[in-house]
């Protein structure tokens, strides 16, 4: 499939579910800024476009090549350029249009919707692409209680489900139990092909499909490429989809790359070296790349300057009752004294400057500044660094240093210690848990931080029996906050503190839980604003996730690529980048 890979590039879901995020002095560098009203692809002749392979970096290999079951970047950056939805959205207008749909429209109440498919459309396979691939993909996988896929959370309205019929070959009707404002943006979701993976369904295996070790040919797609080899630990090659729908306006059909090759590089200073060196075509840029960029001699690439990102990083505790930690523990992490107590011992504005070389800004909420209609930097509290107040707050709650060793212990005399993990290789987080855990030891906090490979992490945070006790982590924004349900209601599967609750355990969740349901179903836009506002700053006053910053975007773009038009939300008409001779 969420939520922070944006079309063709980047690892950012723009109207999906969020993702797990597994992650910019200049010198005489060109930095350039997007300016998407002005932003028009030319046509290309034939004899302009290179028959080269398009080289890109993924930072790790995938744990899954199932859409509906991916949770992290890792996964979806590999996918992402394999599938369709009904619907995606234009940067450009920031409005829903029309993908593997050719039209709809909505009753007068705002609860059913006729969605007329495109017809001559095929799978990558060559099989004809109907009614039933989007029935059985909704009614089969995303709504299916024995699957665990996100769409589920984002597709529930104040706890009831869609109803999707077929009403012939190319039409679908969708039935809600109320209006829901984000429904069109929801349908972007991947439609996945019924003669593929029926079969997984009705034997109750479908959690085992299409994983890494499957043969590529049995992925099948709508979307513009499609998988030729997959070499663990190397790389993703693609070839275009012969049947792909979209032309340009000579009736050629898109994308105009016929190849890409996606490789697989977990360090990021060996994936810049290939960058520089021509092995890679275009690399996210982060804040001690610019020095180095600046400094090369042979400058054919160009940075894009994004802004703001809408993805968070951040750190949570895990405040499961049902995880394997030990219980005293888990009575810390669900205290709010005791996690406000470390936020303010989160020197934020140090690692914006040391971590992120200023690329950054400090974040003490959900949101980010690339969020507008949301962020308001005076309505959310925020959480200063004051080490002395986070110790008084410590105090305030029975912890003190007892026997003089200069640790806290808590009431029953445990020492005030905890693991603390991120992902090896992300060295922003590497440095960040470096300077968290000195400052916390400032203030009588044994921090023992462990880096560990990225998909090991994920595992530990999202299946029993969640051994875990603290993690820094990222994960991907959305346009609609909707698109966030996932993480931010109580029943959601990235509801990280502790996920899939039955019903809610605090009453403060169960508040938040009322919200982004109430949120949903407001048609009014100003007044959903007002209603995820006062969810967000529920969420900031409790902190059960401590957010630290919201990185700056950056890309770096050989110049032999044209139609480059990146944004935070992805890339502008991607299918039309094409290569030219430098």
């Amino acid at each position: 499939m969420v939520g922070f890979i944006l079309a063709f590039f980047t690892v950012i879901l723009a109207f999906l579910p969020f993702y797990f995020l597994s992650s910019p002095e200049r010198g005489n560098i060109e930095i350039v800024k997007i300016d998407l009203k002005k932003a028009i692809p030319d046509i290309p002749e034939d004899k302009d476009i290179l028959k080269v392979p398009l080289r890109f970096h993924l930072s790790s290999d995938p744990k899954t090549l199932n859409p509906a079951l991916a949770m992290e970047t890792s996964s979806t950056a590999v996918i992402s350029d394999i599938f369709s939805g009904l619907t995606k959205l234009d940067l450009k207008t920031m409005k829903v249009k029309p993908d593997l749909a050719e039209s709809w429209e909505v009753s007068q109440n705002g609860t059913v919707w006729i969605f007329k498919l495109k017809k001559g459309i095929r799978w990558n396979d060559g099989k004809p692409f109907t009614a039933d691939d989007v029935v059985f993909t909704f009614n089969e996988i995303y709504l299916n209680d024995n699957i665990p896929t996100s769409m589920r959370d984002i597709l529930t309205i104040e706890g009831k489900k869609i109803k999707v019929e077929k009403l012939d070959n190319y039409t679908v009707k969708f039935i809600l139990p109320k209006p829901f404002a984000p429904f069109l943006n929801s349908l972007g979701a991947e439609i996945l092909p019924k003669h593929k993976l029926e079969k997984f369904v009705k034997e109750e295996n479908f959690s085992t499909s299409w994983n890494v070790n499957t043969d590529p040919k049995d992925i099948v797609g709508t979307g513009p490429y499609k998988i030729e080899e997959y070499i663990k630990g190397q790389r993703v090659i693609y070839s275009k989809n012969p049947y792909y729908y979209e032309k340009d306006e000579k009736g050629r059909r898109l994308p105009y790359i016929e190849e890409k090759v996606g490789v697989i590089i977990p360090d990021p200073e060996t994936a810049l070296l290939k960058f520089v060196n021509g092995e890679i075509d275009y690399i996210s840029v982060r804040a001690q790349d610019i020095i180095f960029l600046a400094h090369q001699k042979k400058k054919n690439f160009i940075i894009y300057d994004l802004g703001a990102t809408p993805s968070i990083t951040f750190l949570v505790f895990n405040q499961n009752p049902n995880a394997k930690i030990p219980k005293y523990k888990l009575k810390w992490f669900r205290n709010k004294i005791f996690r406000i107590a470390i936020s303010h011992a989160i020197d934020r504005e140090s690692i914006v400057r040391l971590v992120y070389n200023g690329l950054a800004e400090p974040l003490y909420t959900p949101i980010t500044p690339a969020n507008i209609p949301y962020y308001d930097e005076e309505y959310y509290p925020k959480f200063e660094f004051n080490l002395q107040k986070s110790k008084y707050l410590l105090e305030s709650i029975g912890f003190k240093d007892r026997d003089g060793d200069g640790i806290l212990e808590d009431p029953k005399g445990h020492d005030l210690e905890f693991t603390l993990i991120t992902n090896a290789g992300n060295k922003e987080r590497e440095m960040m848990g470096a300077i968290i855990k000195e400052d916390l030891k400032k203030i009588g906090i044994k921090v023992h931080f462990q880096p560990i490979d990225f998909n090991t992490l994920v595992s530990k945070l999202t299946a029993p029996p969640y051994e875990w006790e603290a993690v820094i982590i990222g994960l991907t924004g959305s346009i609609d906050p909707h698109f966030g349900r996932n993480v931010w209601h109580s029943s959601g599967t990235l509801h990280m503190w502790h996920p899939r609750q039955k019903k809610p355990s605090t009453e403060w969740e169960k508040r938040v839980d009322e919200l982004i349901d109430k949120g949903a179903t407001e048609l009014d836009f100003e007044r959903r604003v007002e209603i995820y506002k006062k969810a967000f700053k529920i969420i900031t006053e409790q902190q059960p996730m401590i957010f630290i910053v919201a990185p700056k975007s950056m890309v770096a773009v050989r110049k032999s690529l044209k139609n480059v038009f990146p944004t935070v939300w992805g890339w502008y008409e991607p299918l039309r980048v094409y290569s030219i001779s430098n």
